[in-house]
């Protein structure tokens, strides 16, 4: 449910260091350039520093928000720790900083390595989040949802700390503003269905956002669920659970609507 995306020497989300023998067997001696991450969190970018450990000329290409906890992984593995407790080290394995010098700070509209990589900033799902376009294909991270199987659900992943919806749709329109004729998730695979796909992230985030302000935690959750059960096969239903799993979910958007309920207020109040 995490793929690595291999564009010649160059490496997209390497995934988290528990993958590395798989990624490393894929890879079959060949020596990466650069790491593009989409974002910092664990699942997308968690091995990038044993990756630099092993080749130290690695370069990694990071959103500015994001390129500090890159460098000093503390603050990012305390809030993991809180989602996942003793489950860290079994989910994610060793998470090794990333020395200062090989990190290559981004703010979006960069063009990469000769400018084979165009780069959006896209936030949303992560404030750190972004895009990249090489050659008709739009590496989306999670932007474009979790879609394990073409014929399954496609779920936008909505963990706490920062999601903000509407940052998310406007983050929809930069990638469509690009007219990729592919888009590559993260979580999992590829559609040449492009605008098709992004409309149905987009009305999924909606109803998801909309189910956690009207239901409770558990009821939440199991509406989640049962949708999962309904539109997967049971073979790939428990890759959609670990990819968006509904607790997570349903805490992001708790903390976004109550977030935005208090600038609300802080509005009125200066109004008032």
């Amino acid at each position: 449910m995490i793929g690595c995306w291999v564009i010649d020497e160059v490496l997209i989300d390497p995934g988290p260091a528990s993958c590395l023998p798989t990624l490393l067997a894929e890879l079959d001696g060949k020596k990466p350039r650069a790491l593009l991450l989409t974002h910092i969190h664990l699942d997308h970018a968690g091995a990038s520093g044993t990756l630099v450990a092993r080749w130290p000329e690695l370069e990694v290409y990071v959103h500015e928000r994001g390129a500090p906890h890159m460098a000093d992984p503390a603050r990012l593995l305390e809030s993991a720790r809180r989602l996942y407790g003793e489950q860290m080290e079994h989910l994610w394995g060793e998470i090794v900083p990333v020395p200062e010098s090989q990190l290559r700070v981004l703010s979006g509209a960069e063009k990469l390595l000769g400018g084979r990589f165009e780069v959006a900033y896209t936030p949303g799902h992560a404030s750190h989040h972004v895009s990249y376009l090489h050659e008709g294909t739009a590496f989306v991270g999670d932007v474009g949802g979790v879609r394990i199987a073409d014929d399954g659900p496609v779920i936008p992943p909505t963990p706490p700390p920062d999601i903000d919806i509407e940052a998310w749709h406007r983050s929809i329109e930069t990638v469509l503003e690009w007219r990729p004729r592919r888009l590559a998730m993260t979580h999992f695979g590829s559609t040449e269905n492009v605008a098709a796909h992004l409309q149905r992230v987009a009305a999924n985030l909606d109803e998801q956002a909309e189910r956690a302000r009207t239901l409770d935690r558990d009821s939440f959750i199991t509406t989640m669920q049962r949708q999962i059960v309904a539109e997967a096969t049971p073979e790939i239903a428990a890759a959609y659970e670990q990819a968006a799993a509904a607790d997570q979910m349903y805490q992001g958007l708790e903390r976004y609507w109550r977030k935005r309920e208090e600038r609300e207020a802080a509005r009125d109040t200066e109004a008032g």
